[in-house]
């Protein structure tokens, strides 16, 4: 059928309606296209289809670096213009805010900030991440396609930081020639590499046992020059691995990145933004909303690594940071050592069981995809905190968890800005400013 895309959705897809008013996902399709899609689910509430041609191209559309777009799951915006993707995320947050946390039109307004971004709409990436597959007996490495099935092989990524870019080749070509004279077990591989401080590492997932170091470091260290060669072991059921260890093949076995004022030391397993320079507009939306003081106490639940304790901890008193992810905590100890900072007090744990006993006056939450937990929410509210800055990287979780604050009666959000960390992507990262309902 033909159909006019009317918005981009919070995923792959454009939306259009039957003229009954059906909903239809359109996969291929860009807000403002008018296209010939064939229906390939058709359910009594929406259907799905994929385009076949597109009869008038949007005027949004432009052309791409990238020629894996509707194949390769990285960049399934790259043929959108980058206003036109900024549009859309600002729409698909003001319109879950009302959906989902049910705000009026007129909050809504009010409290959705203009979108922030870095200068990079490609070549933002720092790191990079290449899954394994066999066909016909031979190993090959490649990126995850939009069917989650599908491995495409490529041998370089424009969403990538662009001086490493030929980096991916190398590490493809490498470990193709490894891994098809012996079978390393491997699970995946990452690249990490910094613009800032040039370092690049290469880490190597495997499960626990033997594994020729040598031999990887050798072929590896030909083919790139990474300043650490690393290998991450786990082991457990396929879903809910565990990292065991991490050991180092070559170099210095972490990588290092500038962020802001603070040099920070990751080992390969923590979590850190893929994209630095936006990373860096989250810390001043953060500060900017908490102004913490030099007499005050912080808390920062869900911390990682450190990237919002330790500008945290440079304007505060005393700071509690807790995180449950053994590697981000070791690298949080590491990086609070680097930086010669001796007020935070790291706990290691669940941001509920572990909650700080110590009071505080600003506090961060930056809680996975899932967003917090009710009994999370009503931890905050037991506590003095007059500001709550919340870092979300889903519109969905954040909307729910905004009302539950306005519900409880303690916070009230006052504004909400997203910022484009995934350009060529759909999703946004959202920072939000929560002060504390004074009582009358």
């Amino acid at each position: 059928m033909q159909l006019t895309i009317e918005t981009m959705t919070y995923g792959p897809n454009g939306l259009a309606r039957t003229p009954e008013g059906k909903a239809v996902f359109v996969s291929g399709g860009l807000v403002g296209d008018v296209v010939d899609a064939r229906i390939v689910e058709d359910g009594p509430s929406f259907s799905r289809a994929v385009v076949e041609d597109v009869l008038e191209p949007s005027p949004s559309r432009i052309s791409a670096p990238c020629p894996f777009i509707g194949v390769c799951g990285g960049c399934p915006w790259g043929n959108l213009s980058w206003e036109a993707q900024h549009a859309a995320k600002v729409e698909n947050l003001r319109s879950t805010l009302a959906r989902i946390g049910k705000f009026t039109a007129d909050e809504v307004d009010e409290l959705v900030q203009p979108l922030r971004h870095a200068k990079d709409a490609w070549g933002y990436r720092n790191k990079v991440e290449l899954a394994p597959v066999r066909e016909n007996g031979r190993f090959r490495l490649g990126m995850h396609g939009r069917d989650p099935k599908q491995i495409v092989k490529v041998g370089t990524c424009p969403l990538f930081e662009k001086k490493q870019a030929k980096n991916i080749k190398a590490v493809v070509g490498a470990l193709g020639y490894l891994s098809n004279s012996r079978d390393l077990e491997l699970e995946r591989a990452g690249i990490r590499a910094s613009r800032r401080t040039g370092a690049v590492e290469v880490a190597l997932w495997t499960p626990t046992g033997g594994f020729p170091r040598a031999q990887v470091s050798r072929v590896l260290g030909d083919a790139i020059k990474a300043t650490s060669i690393v290998r991450v072991m786990s082991k457990g059921e396929k879903r809910a691995r565990k990292v065991t260890g991490v050991e180092a093949l070559s170099g210095e076995g972490s990588w290092t990145e500038k962020i802001g004022d603070e040099n920070m030391r990751l080992s390969a397993p923590s979590f850190f933004q893929v994209n630095t320079a936006a990373a860096e507009i989250l810390i001043d939306l953060v500060m900017e909303a908490l102004d913490p003081q030099p007499d005050e106490l912080g808390i920062d639940l869900y911390c990682g690594a450190g990237t919002f304790t330790l500008p945290l901890a440079r304007r505060c008193d005393f700071v509690s940071a807790v995180e449950s992810y053994g590697p981000s905590v070791r690298d949080l100890r590491r990086n609070l050592d680097i930086a010669n900072i001796t007020n935070v007090d790291v706990i290691g744990g669940d941001a509920v069981r572990e909650f700080p006993d110590e009071d505080a006056d600003v506090l961060i939450v930056d809680p996975p995809r899932a967003g917090l937990a009710p009994d999370a929410i009503e931890l905050i509210a037991s506590t003095s905190a007059r500001d709550v800055a919340y870092v979300s990287c889903d519109p969905a979780t954040l909307a729910r968890d905004l009302r539950r604050f306005v519900d409880e009666g303690t916070f009230k959000p006052v504004s909400a800005t997203p910022v484009d960390l995934f350009p060529q992507t759909f999703h946004c990262e959202t920072v939000v400013h929560l002060t504390r309902v004074k009582r009358v």
